[in-house]
């Protein structure tokens, strides 16, 4: 088990790992090993998260979520594969921590009453200056 914060705690067999070859520099090595990690995370399937953690994942994830409610985390920053292993994880966890924070309530305020005043005067002023663009009255 993997605790992330805010009570929230996952299953390792729930965050899946595949090793890839990376693309960009890296001289024969890209050629050779296997350093990129492709972590899948199934948001929808996991049986630890809360129903608003899990929405509130979903809507975090973006692009990163297929269909079917799979998060897809891509690491090649580093040449390494454990470097690159423990940069996906980190980002896996870093978005459910974000995630597990409800956002706080808006409450509705009101307008002050020296607000109310300059937004009438502010209209005042106006109609003045358009009443003076009238034809004056005839006699």
């Amino acid at each position: 088990m993997i605790e992330i914060g805010h009570g929230i705690v996952i299953g390792e067999d729930e965050i899946e790992e595949s090793f890839v070859r990376a693309s960009g520099p890296g001289g024969q090595n890209v050629n050779k090993v296997s350093t990129a990690v492709q972590l899948r995370f199934d948001v929808r399937g996991s049986p630890n998260l809360p129903h608003a953690v899990r929405m509130r994942l979903e809507r975090l994830a973006g692009q990163r979520l297929t269909q079917d409610g799979v998060l897809i985390i891509g690491a090649q920053r580093f040449r390494s594969l454990e470097r690159n292993r423990d940069d996906a994880r980190a980002r896996l966890f870093d978005l459910i921590r974000r995630a597990a924070i409800p956002p706080t309530p808006r409450r509705p305020t009101r307008p002050t009453l020296g607000s109310k005043k300059r937004r009438l005067e502010g209209k005042a002023k106006r109609a003045a200056v358009k009443g003076m663009r009238r034809n004056p009255p005839t006699d």
